[in-house]
């Protein structure tokens, strides 16, 4: 009897998480294919099964076990946490990177631009709309302030004043609660993308081993992200005055060219740098006496 083949079954958060993981996935060596009719993507990895899962629910998902491990927030993960305290769950990787930006997301106290209400506090006896009750609720609690806590089920930013005396919405720019006409009295938390896995899962060495080698290149690809690879000659007469002008993921790396009769010595420089410098320093190099100057993409930096 032929044994059954390991497979990693892998929630992809569905939403506005989605497309920025699709393209981590494929900057990670993974292409993911998602069909409009189907909840269950393709990859190009045989070993893996994807099911398209709101971030939302993909804590409970992963701590019952119906699949292996998945993407969500920190923010749904202490939603979930909150009401189910143990819950089998198991952090994996730390990946900060979100819907515009690769960066994290702030959940926000916020309220009309012309209310009266300044501090938290101010908001004692009110009603607060959000989709993240629990930890809403336990931020008030923390602070010893009485509060309504009431489920929003979307279009937050416009219940102020009518619906809701205040709301606690995420914000990764601050751009819609500024068009909605709101100000910004606190910062409950901020939150970045986790994989996570279910704790049973992981008493397997494959599935452990599996989702260790997924978090290396999705860090390596997140590492890349902005940044560019250079290399160039250099004589090295004027090779401390190019070195001075490189910044450095660590140092840069020098290595000797071949020697030509009765010409200096020349080597070969190869960095990393910030993609956005670029401009700026490819002239500076230049003049420095830098030849040969080739910029080059990157897809993953291991660390």
């Amino acid at each position: 009897m032929t044994p059954k083949p390991n497979r990693l079954r892998l929630g992809i958060p569905k939403g506005s998480l989605q497309d920025a993981t699709v393209q981590l996935f494929g900057r990670a060596g993974f292409n993911i294919y998602v069909s409009s009719r189907s909840y269950f993507p393709a990859i190009d990895d045989p070993e893996i099964e994807c099911m398209l899962i709101r971030a939302q629910e993909m804590a409970r998902y992963v701590a019952d076990g119906v699949i292996d491990a998945g993407l969500t927030g920190q923010d749904w993960i202490a939603e979930y946490t909150a009401s189910k305290p143990g819950a089998p769950i198991v952090p994996i990787a730390n990946l900060i990177y979100a819907k515009q930006s690769f960066g994290k997301v702030r959940w926000v106290l916020a309220v009309p631009e012309d209310s009266p209400f300044q501090t938290p506090e101010d908001l004692e006896g009110k009603t607060i709309a959000t989709e993240l009750v629990k930890a809403t609720e336990a931020y008030f609690a923390q602070k010893k302030i009485n509060v309504n806590v009431e489920f929003s089920w979307g279009a937050t930013e416009v219940k102020p004043p009518v619906l809701a005396d205040a709301i606690v919405e995420v914000t990764e720019t601050g751009s819609s609660l500024r068009a909605n006409r709101l100000r910004i009295i606190d910062t409950l938390m901020e939150s970045n993308t986790q994989l996570i896995a279910n704790a049973k899962s992981l008493e397997s060495n494959w599935t452990r081993q599996k989702l260790d080698n997924v978090s290396l290149l999705l860090n390596a690809a997140i590492e890349a992200q902005g940044r560019v690879g250079l290399m160039l000659n250099v004589g090295v007469s004027n090779l401390k005055a190019v070195l001075a002008l490189l910044p450095a993921l660590q140092r840069p790396t020098v290595s000797p060219l071949s020697p030509i009769e009765n010409e200096e010595d020349w080597v070969a420089v190869n960095t990393i740098i910030e993609e956005r410098t670029v401009r700026e320093l490819i002239p500076r190099l230049k003049g420095a006496g830098a030849t040969g100057i080739v910029e080059y993409p990157l897809n993953k930096i291991v660390l």
